[in-house]
């Protein structure tokens, strides 16, 4: 899965090159190509890529989520089929068909909520646990890893945090197409902090924005209002 993202960015560069121009989408790029074995393997290389990322990273996790959610009801195999018809629902190709808003839309907001995840777990398992976990925990309803009612406060606070800072102001970049208005959605939240040639407004870099306002966020939580179980580290 690592070595199909790097292909991608060394091939739309290339395109730039040859081409005079970048061509990020695949079946674009097939199209200027006159060897029809190359053709064959790029179409087939693509096919393999995208059945095995969405497979591996977009099926799994969601399929057990639902599982998990509704055990009695939803077994694996149920929850990836709802997934799949959600997949399809929510209609992903209007999502690529502008980069504009695939880039800067779709991936600057979905980027801002994850980052603000990996943002909590690395400095809940890596920081405050130091890679300590009580596994049977896991699956005790009155384990440690319950909380309160179920619910981690400290986490769900530095997520929201993060993730409001990251994205508060979401903007739609001059000469594109989005949703978003171009003084930003929360205009007081759309720094644009110059360091000589250099600009930062942290919705471009929505997802580091994200996972350090979060990561300090909860470390600060843990550190002056500990939290039960915290003592494993």
């Amino acid at each position: 899965m690592t070595l199909f993202p790097l292909v991608g960015v060394i091939t739309t560069s290339a395109t730039a090159i040859v081409f005079g121009a970048e061509i990020w989408q695949p079946t674009d790029l097939t199209q200027k190509l006159d060897n029809w074995i190359l053709v064959v393997f790029m179409l087939f290389t693509l096919g393999v890529a995208t059945l095995s990322t969405n497979v591996a990273a977009n099926v799994v996790s969601p399929s057990y989520d639902f599982s998990n959610a509704w055990p009695k009801r939803i077994s694996f195999r149920t929850g990836g089929i709802i997934t799949g018809v959600i997949g399809i629902l929510i209609m992903p190709w209007y999502l690529i068909s502008d980069p504009g808003t695939y880039i800067f839309t779709w991936l600057g907001t979905y980027g801002g909520v994850t980052g603000a995840i990996a943002g909590v777990l690395i400095a809940d398992y890596w920081l405050i646990r130091r890679r300590n976990l009580k596994l049977a925990d896991l699956y005790r309803a009155d384990g440690i890893y319950r909380y309160a009612g179920g619910w981690n406060w400290r986490a769900v606070v530095a997520l929201g945090v993060g993730a409001f800072l990251a994205i508060g102001g979401a903007y739609t970049p001059v000469g594109q197409t989005g949703p978003f208005p171009l003084g930003g959605v929360l205009p007081f939240l759309k720094w644009d902090l110059t360091f000589g040639e250099f600009v930062f407004n942290p919705y471009d870099y929505s997802w580091v924005v994200a996972l350090v306002v979060a990561f300090v966020l909860y470390w600060a939580f843990a550190k002056f209002i500990p939290q039960r179980g915290q003592d494993l580290a």
